[in-house]
């Protein structure tokens, strides 16, 4: 039996919660709503997250943890998991990335990096 290299891919759609947002006190919401998709032939489990987050002063902040939203979650092959988180910032505009650490079916961990994607509010940028 040969063992395939896991393929996941990881995309990205962001929102900005403009409802729970307050700019004159510098919060600003984003909602991202993540859909990782197993490309691999074997089922892969999300382990934990490591994303850098980096506002627009170039502050960044750092998170690190078990899973996604509470949960585990293994996909099959030629599936996808999705889930929505948030994030809040101190300026308008920011960036996140980072990566997954997967495990697959014989236990061996990888990571699915998660490219640089970009929060920002509506018609800041044009």
């Amino acid at each position: 039996m040969s063992h395939s290299v896991p393929s996941v891919r990881v995309d990205v759609k962001t929102e900005y919660i403009e409802t729970q947002s307050s700019p004159d006190e510098d919060k600003y919401l984003f909602s991202y709503t993540i859909t990782i998709h197993n490309l691999g032939y074997d089922d892969v489990t999300l382990k934990s997250r490591h994303w850098c987050i980096t506002d627009s002063n170039g502050r960044k902040s750092e998170v690190h943890g078990a899973g996604v939203v509470g949960e585990t979650p293994t996909i099959k092959p030629n599936s996808s998991y999705q889930y929505t988180s948030g994030t809040v910032l101190d300026t308008p505009l920011g960036v996140m990335e980072g990566s997954y650490t997967m495990v697959d079916n014989l236990g061996a961990e990888f990571k699915a990096p998660i490219s640089a994607f970009r929060l920002s509010i509506p018609g800041l940028l044009h």
